[in-house]
């Protein structure tokens, strides 16, 4: 996993709850297209789910 995956991770954790990509830019000072890509990979790799559209949180 690289540093912004796991930047991102970090962040959807510490949120307690389901994030927009744009909050997570916003709580990391990352750009948002990527933090998209860290999603991207992070979904793939199945560390993070949508339990609805647009938003995200960790799996575990």
């Amino acid at each position: 996993m690289g540093k912004n995956e796991d930047e991102v991770l970090k962040a959807m954790k510490a949120a307690g709850g389901p994030v927009r990509p744009g909050d997570v830019a916003d709580i990391t000072g990352l750009d948002k297209k990527d933090v998209s890509a860290a999603i991207k990979t992070l979904k793939n790799e199945g560390k993070i789910h949508s339990p609805k559209r647009c938003f995200y949180a960790p799996t575990d």
